[in-house]
């Protein structure tokens, strides 16, 4: 069983000895917002806001083998990590003139995979990071953006510091720092489509016209009065929409219950991964019977045959203690406290039964 990754701070030069270094990324938990916005010069970029989830992560490990060529990763399939890897290596050698050499990748952590939780991202970032250390350079976030979207196309922020931002993916770039942290919530994961793995390459082209834009603008607006006012239930009604207007790619057959649980149990509203499975009920942790909420909300995804993944907060300790506690025949509901704290440094892979992860608690994995 992999060991849980450790926070390591990128290019601290703490790795084990010389030409040795380490990284960690963390994940995410799908998006509270998703669409086409304006950028500062008004044209139009695809970006979104991201549901940190510190607790889970990707730590890498890479050691420099000077005299040879060739970089190799393992698990093998990790093929974008093994990009990120290369990219990071040649720029890494040039800043401390140093000629490129081969080396070894070794990942390992414990991201669900293919539930748009952000698992290549991870990779990527944390390989880089490693590389990085490997050669006692400290690489900015905009330089580790831009080796990730090199490597991976598009990219999550996970290089940032779990802070609101709103992230151009295939650009590598904040279009909008939205505050200091996400308003207070209780989220409730599950896993909607019996947890199965989505290839978001196949996922239809998404068209936006004006109107789109428009609503798209909209709700960024709210979302930043909703982090500027710590508001839980504007949060919630942001990430209702998104995920409802993201349903139009998607199209979940249990969206309509998700959030019909949502509004009997009294949560704030729903959110979605825009690339994946995986979904949460947003709750107000300031409410009164916020544990009798989370109760009936997980007997009743339960009873909807939808199951249950994590329980975390945006902030820490946000998350009550359970008061009806899984039995051996419900889904194990895994609680990851955590808020969205910095992700230390320090998907083109299926998932397999050598692949190095902690147990998910999700029937696919």
């Amino acid at each position: 069983m992999c060991p849980p990754p450790e926070p390591h701070p990128a290019g601290s030069g703490a790795g084990t000895g010389p030409g040795v270094g380490t990284g960690r990324a963390a994940c995410h938990h799908g998006e509270i917002l998703q669409g086409v916005f304006l950028d500062e010069r008004g044209r139009r970029r695809a970006g979104l806001v991201t549901l940190p989830m510190p607790s889970l992560g990707t730590r890498a490990e890479f050691v420099r083998r000077p005299g040879t060529e060739d970089i190799t990763v393992a698990p093998a399939d990790r093929t974008k990590a093994l990009r990120a890897a290369t990219y990071a290596m040649a720029e890494c050698a040039t800043r401390v003139q140093t000629p490129l050499c081969g080396g070894e990748l070794t990942l390992a952590g414990n991201i669900p995979v293919g539930l748009g939780m952000g698992s290549s991202s991870s990779d990527v970032i944390a390989a880089v990071r490693a590389v990085a250390d490997a050669f006692g350079v400290r690489l900015a976030p905009e330089a580790v953006a831009r080796l990730a979207v090199r490597a991976e196309r598009a990219s999550d922020p996970l290089m940032l510091d779990g802070r609101p931002l709103l992230f151009a993916q295939r650009e590598g770039r904040v279009l909008e720092e939205l505050g200091a942290a996400l308003p207070p919530a209780v989220v409730v994961g599950c896993a909607l489509g019996g947890g199965r793995p989505v290839d978001t390459l196949a996922l239809p082209a998404r068209a936006y016209d004006t109107a789109d834009v428009r609503a798209y603008e909209r709700l960024r607006s709210l979302l930043r009065r909703a982090v500027a006012t710590a508001d839980p239930a504007l949060l919630g009604r942001v990430a209702t929409e998104s995920a409802r207007r993201g349903q139009r790619v998607l199209a979940h057959e249990e969206f309509g219950e998700l959030v019909a649980v949502a509004d009997r149990v009294g949560a704030t509203g729903v959110q979605i991964a825009h690339s994946g499975n995986v979904a949460g009920l947003l709750f107000d942790p300031a409410a009164p019977d916020l544990p009798a909420r989370i109760g009936r909300c997980s007997r009743a995804l339960t009873a909807a045959g939808i199951p249950l993944t994590y329980t975390f907060g945006t902030t820490p300790h946000a998350v009550p203690p359970s008061p009806n506690p899984p039995t051996s025949e419900e889904h194990p509901h895994g609680h990851a406290h955590g808020g969205s704290g910095r992700a230390h440094g320090g998907g083109d892979r299926p998932p397999r039964p050598d692949t190095c992860r902690r147990p998910a608690h999700l029937p696919a994995l």
